[in-house]
């Protein structure tokens, strides 16, 4: 058949079909040749063309949000486990009702200072006595240092009481009742655990038992709000009392 008797459409089928071919017989020419070719020919051309499906076809990108759901409970159980050293067993002597001598409870006390200072509450440690207090380190004795007006006392911690108690704990964070927000919630740690939601006074009404006196008031970061007492008037003292009175205690001449 004679090219000019082609018509228009069978023109543009044959041209669509040449180019077919040309294309694949460039692919092998090319294909083969770069084969051939040294690495200083065909590195650049790689890279060109590399760089220009890149600047087609971004890559993928890192920009993806990812959610983590963090549940309450895990934030408490947190916030105990950082400070389950820094909170004391206290014990004082005593005489049980048959006037046999025994020790006592005096409730609970918050390690304050790298010194050995624990705050308890005024209540069950209000003066001069015999004190011991025990963590999971061991039991050593402590002596009275002072009875703040606001409901606690300071005891040091001195020495042990055998020879397999060798002091140890953690020094808490101190936290901040001014940034805590009315619907938060504030845990209780003594010897039992317990939690309300602050309403926003600073002036707390808390249910406190003998053995929760002077337990840890904590934010659910674990930081120190301050300590709990069984003054009918004044059941929660801030941390910010302590360490003020502490400050003074520190800075005064050893006799």
């Amino acid at each position: 058949m004679d090219m000019k008797d082609l018509n228009k459409s069978q023109l543009i089928l044959l041209a669509i079909l040449l180019s077919f071919v040309v294309s694949i017989a460039t692919g092998i020419t090319t294909v083969t040749l770069m084969q051939q070719a040294p690495s200083s020919v065909t590195v650049p051309i790689n890279r060109v063309v590399r760089e220009t499906v890149e600047k087609i076809v971004p890559g993928s990108t890192n920009n993806a949000v990812q959610t983590v759901v963090v549940k309450e409970e895990d934030l408490v159980v947190d916030a105990i486990a950082k400070n389950q050293s820094a909170i004391f067993t206290i014990t004082k002597d005593g005489f049980d009702d048959s006037g046999k001598a025994v020790e006592i409870s005096a409730g609970k006390g918050l390690i304050v200072s790298n010194n050995g200072y624990v705050a308890a509450d005024a209540i069950l440690a209000p003066d001069k006595e015999a004190y011991y207090v025990k963590n999971d380190s061991g039991k050593f004795k402590a002596d009275f240092v002072y009875t703040d007006k606001s409901g606690f006392s300071i005891l040091k911690i001195g020495d042990a009481v055998d020879s397999k108690s060798k002091l140890a704990f953690t020094l808490p964070a101190f936290g901040n009742l001014d940034k805590m927000k009315a619907g938060q919630k504030i845990i209780v740690l003594g010897e039992e655990i317990s939690s309300f939601i602050f309403d926003g006074s600073k002036n707390m009404k808390i249910n406190v038992t003998k053995t929760n006196a002077g337990g840890l008031a904590l934010d659910l970061d674990g930081d120190v709000l301050g300590i709990v007492s069984l003054s009918e008037g004044n059941s929660f003292i801030p941390i910010s009392n302590i360490i003020s009175a502490l400050k003074t205690i520190e800075t005064q001449p050893k006799a």
